[in-house]
């Protein structure tokens, strides 16, 4: 059999999970590889020399498994790492391959939604102290006022399964309170980290009506969509079989059992070695 060559995506987690799932819906064709760095999360509060280190070796081992493209799911990683793998990695261990991340296809369009030019951004304080978003909404909005909150108890929460329980409430009230207290002109909300949609239901019982609330996973998608539109040469290269493996660093039977909750069906994980 031909060796298949799937499209990777990686997170320090479960959270890339969202993305992946936008993803499979709108391009089902494609074979898929899933990673999650779980005996090392949360990246976050890392370093970024850390988070640089942990997700350079990811990518390698997905490499190893065939991917020609991969998609780093989670935002820390593409603020933390991105431009460092893709400037000095790639050139040298894999000029023929590719890996994209979240933010900038989120920044692109992010100041399409907003009416008055205040949004929000809810982050962990690893993606917020990167500046990140700030920098690159400069580039493509440079008139879009953008206040950013760091939510360091949102993740924790989501993971351990009380993203919809009474104990969520105080954590949400209180970081979303305190960013829309910065300014009242604030219409558009993104959820700069892919474990947060989990928590929409408690983010949208604590915002006005009239916000707008983003989650990356389909505009992620569409652009993915577009990227492989633009560069046949990598879509020739990603094989389509519509296959779907999943794998952790951490225990296999742990992730079968969260990743549940992410993907919104039982998945089959397998155990990876760093």
């Amino acid at each position: 059999m031909t060796p298949t060559q799937p499209i990777g995506v990686f997170d320090s987690g479960y959270g890339g999970l969202t993305v992946l799932k936008s993803i499979v819906r709108q391009l089902p064709q494609y074979d898929y590889v899933y990673l999650g760095d779980n005996a090392r999360t949360p990246y976050g509060t890392r370093s970024f020399e850390t988070v640089y280190q942990y997700t350079l070796e990811c990518v390698q081992h997905l490499f190893q498994l065939g991917c020609r493209l991969v998609i780093l799911a989670c935002n820390t990683a593409s603020a933390k790492a991105l431009r460092n793998i893709q400037q000095l990695d790639l050139p040298v261990i894999a000029p023929d391959r590719r890996v994209l991340g979240v933010i900038r296809p989120t920044t692109e369009v992010i100041g399409r939604y907003s009416k008055t030019g205040h949004i929000g951004i809810l982050a962990t304080r690893g993606t917020v102290t990167s500046e990140s978003y700030t920098v690159e909404i400069e580039k493509f909005f440079p008139d879009l006022n953008v206040y950013q909150e760091a939510c360091p108890m949102w993740v924790p929460l989501v993971e351990n399964g009380e993203h919809d329980g009474p104990g969520a409430d105080y954590f949400v009230q209180k970081h979303l309170e305190h960013l829309l207290e910065r300014s009242s002109e604030i219409d558009t909300l993104l959820l700069a980290c892919t474990h947060y949609p989990l928590l929409l239901p408690k983010i949208r019982q604590f915002t006005p009506e009239h916000l707008t609330i983003l989650s990356q996973g389909d505009i992620v998608a569409h652009s993915l969509a577009d990227y492989l539109q633009r560069h046949p040469e990598i879509d020739a290269q990603c094989t389509k079989g519509q296959s779907l493996k999943f794998y952790t660093t951490d225990s296999a039977e742990e992730f079968e059992q969260k990743a549940t909750l992410f993907w919104g069906e039982p998945v089959r994980a397998s155990w990876l070695k760093l």
